[in-house]
């Protein structure tokens, strides 16, 4: 969100924490929802639901998305 949103820190976590709110560790089915990662969902996010069409350069994560895994 930061790198290719241009979204400053705070920014980035509260667009973050709007799209996939904290569960606690004990919660019931915690990550249910995640069956695509969130580099998908930030590209959506960022350039809409078209983007791996639009954009298929982003359709993967970068580099240097998956060197912070």
């Amino acid at each position: 969100m930061r790198h290719h949103g241009g979204l400053t820190p705070s920014q980035a976590r509260a667009a973050a924490l709007e799209r996939y709110p904290y569960e606690p560790d004990d919660a019931p089915f915690r990550g249910l929802v995640f069956h695509d990662e969130a580099w998908h969902w930030a590209m959506s996010v960022i350039h809409g639901d078209r983007y791996m069409v639009e954009l298929p350069g982003l359709a993967q994560p970068s580099v240097e998305y998956r060197a912070l895994e």
